[in-house]
């Protein structure tokens, strides 16, 4: 790589990315959809993209890999080549590929790798298509990647007009939409240029489009323009129409106004860019409805991670002292101080609001990763599988969402492998031959529900309680007992399978205690429900956040301590009398409900002693799941906002304690965690 590019490495890095999964998500699509033209030119456009970016960086093999795949791209779409599984196949390859070299990169800075082999399988595959001559201009040369100019004669010197032009063009003539070039001027002594074009823009676009204009849509909103503006309009109404409707609007002339023959269009010579991407027609034609002209599009820049941790750490610094704040405010009563908290409280409230948005991410970029996962996994166990994703806008905090992958990949590959019966057996038991994967995500108050349900045989509960017993985790009696509820928790035992032979999919045991382990220590919980022959559904509970919580601060004997306000169900107050004992376990009756209940001073073995008045109780009613239990306290102190800190390494996973947060006194507080605690 050329040592004056290494500036632009980090970059060229990010947007390969973005293209790969691009890639990636069309061939799913064009593999489920041969028909499907836009997928097929956005696969040609990303895979054109790479090609461009890697050759200017001077990485050759990936440039040479994407412009073998661009020619074999080019044929399919001109009809030259077959759409068949085999050519699907070799272009998901090539994708591998590409990851590869892209990983290789970012690893050691080096894009070298043999690629003669996927070479001469796409050479192969060139050649064996069907040998048709590609159009050409009158010199011979192809038309693919050439830009079609109108020729002088037409009087309209300024525009040149691309292939994604030309096919929008094309598109509109055969819906009956004419495609009319109007040039105006604006009075040189206008003051207002910028909105003399906005009401231009919004005279023509009560019923047509403008789909190009010069100078472009940002330099007119700016005004960042002389006198003329030169528009390419797609319409159905009259030419007539259209320039009385534009010389209506003061200070503005219509000069020239004219219907484009696309007849008379002829290509022009020059050099391949990125504009020579071919759009599809219905999206193109899409395209032009839906974006607002004479807007500027959203900027965006891209920020490194560990520059958002540092300004979430800060925010929470603050958060910190301005409840220490408050407590002095609150002490000392002074109006000034006190009015000066209430600013400091909203604006910190503000920033905390603005930083949490900024950190979070859609969920999509975690679930992008999964279609072609189950694409590969179903082919390998011959199994049809239709893999649904929905609400993949879904946002969640980024640190969450780095976590969530590996959980989410063993649940998938649980679906297709255990859930999922073959077609043969689908279509005994009368159900369609492909089978239904669905991934999902939904905001639900404070959280997000990630779910990963299948149409398959369902949990055979029989079975499990079997394999339970066979491996020692339940006796015989116990498992006779046993509800189904119960039953399919044990698959969640570490080394637990229920699958007879390993293979590389699954059978060694390792999967769901992983998940769940992995759910605890993201503040989440997951629960099952199944119902034989009619599929499984996992369900993922997780915080939007793991940063600044809303918690319930407690004391007990001389410890305060918070509890997370997402565990905490209702506070009640009880007395002596109203506790009874149900086999050596106390337990108080909660609106007809019976509720175990456990004295948080035993369980955390907090010493000190008793308070003095124990006929009547504080009891925090906590939940983990469907279950519920009451948490016996010597006092509420009321709701604080939290940022949770890490124990460390050393004291690390210690049941029942989530970690620390330093209170406005400055004392370190231990914050209670409820799913341990169970």
């Amino acid at each position: 790589m050329k040592k004056d590019m290494s500036q632009y490495l980090d970059v060229f890095l990010e947007e390969s990315k973005e293209h790969l999964e691009s890639l990636n998500q069309k061939l799913l699509d064009w593999e489920k959809n041969p028909g499907d033209i836009a997928a097929l030119n956005e696969i040609f456009r990303a895979a054109h993209t790479l090609k461009g970016m890697s050759s200017t960086m001077g990485f050759e093999d990936l440039a040479d890999l994407t412009h073998h795949m661009e020619n074999i791209l080019s044929d399919l779409k001109e009809g030259l080549l077959e759409t068949n599984p085999q050519v699907v196949d070799i272009l998901f390859q090539c994708f591998d590929r590409l990851q590869l070299i892209i990983e290789r990169i970012e690893s050691n800075g080096s894009g070298k790798i043999d690629n003669s082999e996927l070479l001469m399988i796409l050479e192969g595959i060139k050649s064996g298509g069907l040998q048709m001559a590609a159009p050409t201009a009158g010199n011979g040369q192809d038309l693919k990647g050439e830009e079609i100019l109108i020729p002088a004669h037409s009087n309209i010197s300024s525009f040149e007009f691309n292939q994604y032009d030309m096919t929008v063009m094309r598109e509109a003539a055969s819906r009956n939409f004419s495609s009319i070039y109007i040039r105006l001027c604006v009075d040189p002594g206008c003051l207002m240029k910028s909105v003399r074009a906005f009401m231009v823009f919004k005279a023509l676009e009560e019923d047509s489009e403008i789909i190009k204009s010069q100078p472009p849509a940002s330099d007119l909103e700016e005004g960042n323009f002389e006198e003329e503006i030169e528009l390419l309009v797609i319409t159905a109404s009259p030419i007539k129409e259209l320039e009385k409707r534009v010389n209506a609007i003061s200070e503005i002339k219509v000069r020239e106004i004219k219907e484009i023959d696309l007849a008379s269009l002829s290509p022009g010579n020059r050099t391949e860019t990125n504009d020579d991407l071919l759009g599809d027609s219905q999206d193109a034609v899409k395209e032009s409805k839906e974006m607002p002209k004479g807007h500027k599009v959203k900027q965006t820049v891209r920020v490194d991670i560990d520059r958002l941790d540092i300004l979430m750490n800060l925010v929470g610094e603050l958060v910190m002292h301005k409840g220490r704040l408050e407590q002095i405010g609150a002490s000392s009563k002074i109006d000034e101080l006190n009015e000066t908290i209430e600013q400091i409280d909203r604006i910190s409230g503000d920033l905390q609001s603005v930083v949490m948005k900024v950190r979070m991410v859609p969920v999509e970029q975690v679930f992008n990763r999964f279609p072609r996962m189950v694409r590969d996994l179903a082919k390998e166990l011959n199994k049809e599988v239709d893999f649904l994703i929905e609400g993949k806008e879904t946002e969640l905090d980024r640190t969450v969402i780095d976590e969530i992958g590996d959980p989410l990949v063993h649940l998938l590959r649980n679906a297709v492998d255990h859930g999922i019966e073959s077609p043969q057996d689908r279509l005994k038991r009368g159900k369609p031959q492909k089978a239904t994967v669905i991934l999902r995500a939904r905001h639900e108050g404070n959280n997000v529900y990630i779910e990963v349900e299948d149409d398959g045989a369902g949990i055979n509960i029989k079975r499990t309680l079997g394999k339970a017993v066979e491996k020692g985790i339940l006796s015989t009696k116990e498992a006779e007992v046993m509800s189904p509820e119960e039953a399919i928790q044990i698959l969640f035992n570490p080394g637990f399978s229920t699958t007879e032979n390993i293979t590389d999919v699954s059978g060694r045991g390792v999967g769901l205690d992983v998940v769940k382990t992995k759910m605890e220590s993201l503040s989440g919980e997951i629960f099952v429900d199944s119902r034989p022959d009619q599929g499984t559904r996992f369900r993922i509970k997780l915080p939007l956040t793991l940063a600044i919580i809303q918690a319930l601060m407690i004391s007990v004997r001389d410890e305060i301590y918070a509890i997370p306000l997402g565990s905490v169900d209702e506070t009640t107050m009880i007395n002596n009398e109203d506790i009874k004992m149900v086999q050596n376990q106390e337990v108080i009756v909660l609106r007809g409900n019976v509720l175990p209940l456990f004295r948080l001073a035993s369980l955390l073995e907090i010493p000190g002693e008793a308070a003095a008045n124990e006929d009547e109780m504080y009891v925090v009613i906590v939940r983990k799941g469907e279950r519920q239990i009451g948490l016996v306290v010597d006092t509420l102190i009321g709701q604080q906002e939290i940022v949770i800190k890490s124990l460390g390494k050393m004291l690390a996973g210690i049941p029942g304690i989530a970690g620390a947060i330093v209170a406005g006194d400055g004392f370190v507080r231990l914050i209670i965690d409820v799913a341990t605690l169970f």
